[in-house]
């Protein structure tokens, strides 16, 4: 049973909870979008946390690069968690309703980990921009002090412009159905019901979605066109090839990442359905993050020798002990 409130002194409405229609029309294939989504989900949590554990379990696996991969990982697992629990849970339930606070809760985490990485990604990018343009000077360059720095402006960015978006968010007056036509709370559902005048917080929205997106997009382009100059000129072929491969993972992330964060909120969504935004949705906030493990172990020769040398210690120990 849903419940709300209405201001005597206009027309806000005080929402307690809010009721995420979400996959509703799917009717009876809702028990299989469960199973399915709860097994993307546990690939998502052990493929994350593999790569964690691994990196900090491997010796050679203690660079800069393998450092932003944690943090890009952390945010994945904080991502993926705040949206999917609460879908699996309301895949199994008629009433699918969740409390004005647990929504607020779910937008600011959204919000901080998807700007979060987007700047992780960036840094990632100039990673392998040293890496490979200026090889004799990385160690400097990219030293544990900066990398550290890289990754603190990175959350400190995120969070210090995704808190104080949604907090004014949040503090519009709503009105009107408290029906919110997707599976999580996200911002531009939510700011649908605001019954005030929004043009300036869309004005902001729209700036921070450009200065986070695009931005660090065109960072990242400029850092790999300095990069695949670079490797042309690299005069052996199998020196191309290894240089390729150091970015061929990172490259396959950013082109997943940037698409669907593109078409979710760059692009005008007149003449969409609410089916496509939800399916795009889905393909941004529980696709993506469990695809991106998997690029950076099949993909990515040190982590697979890495997970290959762990199994082998684990099953040495493991024959010792018998």
């Amino acid at each position: 049973m849903t419940s709300s409130k209405s201001d005597p002194g206009g027309n806000q409405t005080i929402f307690d909870v809010f009721v995420l229609v979400g996959f509703s029309y799917v009717n009876e294939l809702q028990i299989l979008l469960f199973v399915v989504l709860l097994v993307i989900y546990l690939l998502t949590l052990m493929g994350n946390l593999l790569v964690i554990l691994l990196i900090k379990l491997s010796p050679s696996l203690h660079t800069p690069m393998y450092f932003f991969l944690v943090n890009l990982s952390v945010s994945e697992i904080c991502l993926t968690s705040s949206v999917v629990p609460q879908l699996l849970a309301h895949l199994l339930v008629e009433e699918k309703t969740i409390s004005t606070a647990a929504c607020a809760a779910g937008t600011y985490v959204n919000a901080i980990m998807g700007l979060t990485e987007c700047c992780l990604l960036a840094a990632m990018a100039y990673d392998r921009y040293v890496a490979i343009c200026h090889p004799l000077r990385y160690t400097t360059i990219m030293s544990g002090r900066v990398c550290a720095l890289l990754t603190g402006a990175s959350w400190a960015a995120g969070t210090s412009v995704g808190v104080p978006l949604n907090t004014w968010l949040f503090s519009l007056p709503l009105c009107g159905s408290n029906r919110i036509h997707h599976f999580f709370c996200d911002a531009p559902p939510v700011l649908k019901m605001a019954c005030a005048d929004t043009s300036m917080i869309k004005a902001v929205g729209r700036m921070v979605a450009v200065l986070f997106t695009l931005c660090p997009f065109l960072l990242i382009l400029l850092s790999y066109v300095r990069i695949i100059s670079t490797i042309f000129k690299l005069p052996s072929a199998e020196g191309r090839r290894k240089a390729f491969s150091t970015c061929s993972s990172h490259l396959t992330v950013v082109t997943v990442f940037y698409v669907t964060d593109l078409i979710t909120y760059l692009v005008p969504n007149t003449g969409s359905t609410t089916e496509s935004d939800l399916l795009i949705s889905l393909l941004n906030t529980i696709i993506s993050p469990a695809l991106n493990p998997i690029i950076y172990t099949l993909r990515n020769k040190e982590v697979k020798g890495a997970l290959r040398k762990s199994v082998q210690k684990s099953s040495f120990s493991h024959h010792r002990r018998n």
